[in-house]
């Protein structure tokens, strides 16, 4: 097997984390997937301080994951925002397999092509196969030092 201990000092995953891995952005995300925009909208829906709210935005604006679109300024997702969702959603669902209380999880997703509620897998583009840990190899990629 491959030496890839160079993923604990610049792998994909710790620079993910170092943007969107503290509490108040994901939740900022997740209320921008669910149609929030408005700043007051995040504060009021968040319970954030208005402080750390605007730190987060601020953060989230200049790594190109929100666009503040002006006049009346709103935080839209950008492209790279929204391949997050996948991400935000398989969270979610986690949480909602391990942590929900008895009475089941809070918000469902219901799929709009099948009609059905979502069950969220990932899975290969390319066959259509879930990924699982017993199903992939890591391997060096093009940024491998």
């Amino acid at each position: 097997m491959t030496d890839l201990a160079h993923r604990f000092t610049a792998d994909s995953v710790g620079r993910a984390l170092d943007l969107v891995g503290e509490r108040w952005s994901l939740l900022i995300l997740r209320e921008s997937f669910f149609g929030v925009r408005r700043y007051g909208e995040f504060a009021r829906n968040l319970s954030i301080p208005r402080p750390t709210l605007s730190a987060r935005l601020k953060t989230l604006v200049d790594a190109g994951v929100l666009e503040r679109v002006d006049p009346v300024p709103e935080y839209v997702l950008t492209p790279a925002g929204r391949d997050l969702f996948g991400a935000v959603v398989t969270l979610m669902q986690w949480g909602d397999r391990h942590l929900a209380g008895p009475e089941g999880p809070p918000i469902r997703l219901r799929h709009h092509d099948c009609g059905e509620l979502a069950d969220v897998v990932v899975a290969c583009r390319h066959c259509g196969g879930e990924i699982t840990t017993g199903r992939v190899t890591p391997e060096p990629g093009p940024g491998f030092r």
